[in-house]
């Protein structure tokens, strides 16, 4: 099993940049597509970023496209988040996901919640304006 731990959250202002990490243990990371996913109160989970087990490829909702970035470095087991240029509403827990691929899917990058296998139990993230 793969256990995502997101650290990384906190309270910020708008315009500011903060950088979430998402540590997994269990069996190689390197075959895991990596989702970081949000839901702020009163609101449905949303997808916000993925990235392919093979670092090839990435995909971003609309609301954070050219603001987030996606990356992974699997000799630390660790995908990362950096978030620029925040705004209010980007406020919620951030979740981190994994995907597990037995074959295939190089270039996948998930934007369905129940195509994730393994979730983290989540970071706050609060921007202030």
């Amino acid at each position: 099993q793969m256990q995502p731990v997101e650290s990384g959250g906190g309270l910020v202002q708008a315009g500011d940049s903060l950088t979430l990490s998402c540590a997994a243990s269990g069996p190689p990371f390197s075959r895991y597509a990596m989702g970081w996913f949000r839901q702020a109160p009163g609101k449905e989970r949303e997808f916000v970023a993925a990235i392919s087990w093979s670092g090839s490829s990435t995909n971003f909702a609309d609301s954070v496209k050219g603001r987030f970035t996606i990356s992974r470095d699997n000799a630390k087991n660790t995908v990362y988040l950096q978030m620029n240029s925040l705004k209010p509403e980007d406020t919620a827990v951030y979740y981190c996901a994994s995907k597990i691929y037995f074959s295939g899917g190089y270039y996948d990058t998930p934007r369905s919640i129940v195509e994730y296998d393994y979730w983290g139990q989540g970071t706050q993230v609060t921007v202030s304006s």
